[in-house]
């Protein structure tokens, strides 16, 4: 396992329990204690997470886990997501794309396919494709978020408002039948819920770990989306909830 992607795991135990501790992180990573114990100390000290006696618990900035932390963490999945994404898009459309791991996989495969309109408030993503020549590259300015390398707020609200968008694929850090898509942070949210103003299709991607979740902020409701795309181990019970809402289901494989 990387280790990337084994501090995305211990930041999504700590999130989920609210403290943990270093026996339980060493048998679920399958890694020594030493090994948590540095772990813990490198991301105590980004402040992602408070060390306690014997393991860890919240720290005081919440619970987002930095993107390059989740960048690893279920990427073949991910990518499988991405090529179901990437089938739904027709020639010539103008595709629409937040941040996250998952739309960063969808961007690569459009990227690599062809001409292709991307509008994006994702700085990643922008960085990606600026040297692809097929690709005409929108970026919406606004505050840049370190987490999720995002750039929100009014200024990219009232840019989307002025633009019409085909499709737009959305990441989210949840979405359930109860409470439709949610993340972690306001402004976000209200980014995010701006593309969905600004396209004629809705797409979510989102790997198994968000199906059935819930966080703080919400983007939108579920009779807003137009698909979801998940990966196989997305459990089937919350699937056939979000169904029933609705929202047509692709499961990748």
């Amino acid at each position: 396992m990387l280790r990337t992607e084994r501090h995305a795991r211990i930041l999504e135990q700590v999130s989920a329990k609210n403290s943990v501790d270093v026996n339980e992180l060493a048998r679920l990573l399958d890694v020594s204690g030493a090994t948590i114990r540095r772990d813990l100390r490198d991301l105590s000290r980004r402040n992602l997470l408070r060390r306690t006696h014997g393991g860890a618990a919240v720290g005081s900035i919440g619970l987002e886990a930095p993107l390059q932390h989740r960048t690893e963490r279920c990427r073949p999945e991910k990518q499988a997501i991405a090529r179901a994404a990437a089938a739904l898009v027709p020639e010539g459309a103008v595709v629409g794309m937040t941040g996250g791991s998952t739309v960063t996989e969808v961007a690569r495969l459009l990227a690599d396919r062809g001409t292709v309109t991307i509008v994006t408030n994702a700085v990643n993503i922008a960085a990606e494709l600026v040297l692809h020549k097929d690709v005409t590259l929108v970026v919406i300015g606004g505050h840049a978020r370190a987490t999720s390398y995002e750039l929100v707020g009014p200024i990219a609200e009232k840019t989307l408002a002025d633009h019409h968008i085909d499709i737009t694929f959305l990441g989210v850090d949840g979405i359930s039948a109860d409470h439709g898509c949610t993340t972690h942070d306001q402004l976000e949210a209200a980014t995010d819920r701006a593309f969905a103003d600004a396209s004629s299709r809705t797409v979510v991607v989102a790997d198994h770990s968000k199906i059935g979740r819930s966080t703080f902020a919400k983007i939108c409701p579920l009779s807003r989306v137009h698909h979801l795309i998940t990966d196989a181990s997305a459990p089937e019970v919350e699937l056939a909830r979000i169904r029933t809402s609705g929202v047509p289901v692709i499961t990748a494989e």
